[in-house]
């Protein structure tokens, strides 16, 4: 039998996205968004209101990077969530994490995180049902870490989802299958 739940953001698990830019000053903001995704191949749609700091200075500056939050690093990313740039200029310099600027775009690379997307902003949409950020990818850079044998591991990423019913963090780390192979079991039947 099924039960009804309340209407929330319905969908797990939903990313845990650093969205980092550069403030006026120079100095590194970030903020913490489970509403992102990739539009098509190169293109990423975060879902951010104009409110935001971080869409402020996307704009002004015509970049910004999308890096995987990862469970070393959970408080930091929660707390990139629940404190505002407008509010703490500082936020990024309290969590002692450090930043180096992106190879192809003007935004911040987080070091410690392990993988980094480097967007050029392309257009903020705004309509009745949603709003956001629009970017382009242009590079992804991964710390050498989560490359082993020189490919990118996933499950040594250690990304961490958000649960929207419980608002919980989870690993996802576990390799169950492989996409566009194991379901060729069923074909032909």
């Amino acid at each position: 039998m099924r039960k009804k739940l309340k209407i929330t953001e319905g969908i797990f698990p939903m990313p845990v996205l650093m969205v980092a830019t550069y403030n006026d000053d120079g100095s590194v903001n970030v903020m913490n968004a489970a509403w992102g995704t990739m539009q098509e191949r190169g293109t990423v749609a975060l879902n951010l209101t104009e409110t935001h700091k971080t869409v402020k200075n996307i704009k002004k500056r015509g970049a910004f990077t999308v890096s995987i939050a990862d469970a070393a690093h959970l408080k930091e990313a929660d707390y990139f969530g629940v404190e505002s740039g407008d509010q703490e200029p500082d936020k990024f310099a309290k969590t002692g994490l450090t930043a180096d600027r992106a190879e192809t775009v003007d935004a911040p690379v987080i070091n410690e995180f392990p993988l980094c997307l480097e967007c050029e902003f392309i257009e903020y949409q705004r309509n009745e049902y949603g709003c956001g950020v629009i970017g382009k990818v242009v590079n992804v850079t991964a710390d050498e870490s989560v490359m082993p044998d020189g490919t990118l591991d996933m499950a040594l990423v250690d990304a961490i989802a958000f649960d929207p019913y419980t608002h919980g963090y989870y690993r996802v780390t576990e390799r169950v299958g492989e996409a566009f192979r194991d379901g060729l079991a069923y074909k032909g039947r």
